[in-house]
């Protein structure tokens, strides 16, 4: 027998299964594991849990630190995700490495109050399927830790979500819940892994997941009072709402339109307004021909939509550096070909039809699809 399974045998003896997991996203918060990880064990105190860190190959060495934590705690571990990120699949895969019954996602930054853990655990354990710590109900508070923007931002936000999951929910937009591992084991293949704001996913699917056993979801909320972030920098901003909105705009949808492919069509609509000012003032305003003009309006249209996309639709993915100007070239190529599809459904269904309107939004559906579908395997892969 080696010395390494030698050693391993003492530590399988005084083992205990952990009866609940706690996933921990992050991304550039090495100053704020350790103090987490205290909180959450004084928290819990006696009940056996499992800490799980997702780093998103932070560049402030978060996963460093938690790697070298976890040679001394046994019941931490990390997860080093390379060439992806994202809140939202950060915690699906946390979750789905959980051997608990239970998981709780809390965020890194010590704005959720851990001392609720236990309140949450013991609903779930009552019988909800899932458990919310929520700012915005009984004694919870966001005052501390958000501005009146942002607050008013998240309470517009929770009247949007009730009316996609049909639940009078206080806070669809936390950050910080609990639940069984086998109800996420249930919806995880159809969860999607973009944006902010996994929990309102995870609650649809939920809700539609018992609908077709002819179940309710439960759901019970537990108050806290949000705290003013430790160390670091939030990452929320209005990349964060835009994505909410693409998500609720999927899920209207049954996620048979994906997040990216709303968010790229928002950012395509945007690239019209933005070719449209381009040519009049080219046009108008510089004297170009009109050929000349579009030209330019096509470019500074394209460029636009490249830049929004980079920093939006594919924040996860986001190309620096070279990799931007590659990603640029491409862009321009891929959009070049897509007009040339567009431009091809749109004259064969006119002569087929001689529906104007119908034919020229059909075409520019099929550059929609067409640049959204190659541009996600060529430039932003």
């Amino acid at each position: 027998m080696s010395s390494l399974e030698i050693s391993a045998v003492p530590a399988a003896t005084t083992w205990t299964a952990p009866a609940v997991a706690v996933i921990v996203p992050t991304f550039n918060e090495r100053e704020n594991i350790a103090l987490l990880y205290e909180k959450v064990m004084t928290a819990l105190g006696s009940t056996p849990f499992e800490f799980i860190v997702v780093d998103d190959n932070s560049p402030d060495g978060t996963a460093a630190l938690a790697k070298e934590m976890a040679q001394r705690l046994p019941n931490m571990r990390c997860l080093h995700r390379l060439g992806r990120r994202g809140l939202a699949s950060a915690v699906c895969e946390g979750a789905a490495s959980a051997a608990a019954p239970y998981i709780a996602v809390i965020d890194a930054d010590l704005q959720h109050d851990e001392r609720i853990l236990p309140a949450m655990l013991a609903r779930a354990i009552d019988g909800a399927d899932i458990v919310v710590g929520t700012r915005y109900a009984g004694a919870g508070s966001a005052s501390e830790g958000l501005s009146v923007m942002r607050e008013q931002g998240s309470r517009l936000a929770t009247q949007l979500s009730s009316l996609l999951t049909g639940k009078s929910l206080s806070d669809p937009m936390s950050g910080f819940f609990l639940m069984r591992r086998a109800l996420f084991d249930k919806v995880a293949p159809g969860l999607s892994a973009e944006g902010f704001k996994v929990l309102l996913d995870i609650i649809v699917s939920a809700t539609r997941a018992h609908a077709t056993e002819g179940l309710p979801l439960t759901i019970a909320e537990v108050p806290y009072t949000f705290r003013t972030r430790h160390a670091g920098t939030s990452k929320m901003g209005p990349l964060v709402v835009i994505q909410f909105l693409g998500l609720l705009l999927s899920r209207m949808t049954r996620g048979v339109l994906p997040t990216s492919f709303l968010m790229f069509a928002m950012v395509g609509t945007s690239g019209l307004v933005v070719h449209l000012i381009t040519l009049a003032i080219t046009h108008d305003g510089l004297g170009f021909t009109f050929a000349y003009a579009q030209l330019a309006a096509t470019l500074v249209a394209m460029t636009t939509n490249f830049v929004l996309n980079n920093a939006l639709t594919y924040a996860d993915r986001k190309l620096k550096g070279a990799r931007f100007w590659r990603g640029l070239i491409t862009f321009y190529l891929v959009c070049s070909i897509g007009t040339i599809a567009n431009v091809a459904v749109a004259a064969n269904l006119f002569a087929a039809s001689h529906a104007l309107m119908l034919s020229g939004i059909a075409g520019a559906m099929m550059s929609v699809v067409f640049n959204y579908s190659v541009t996600r395997i060529l430039t932003w892969r």
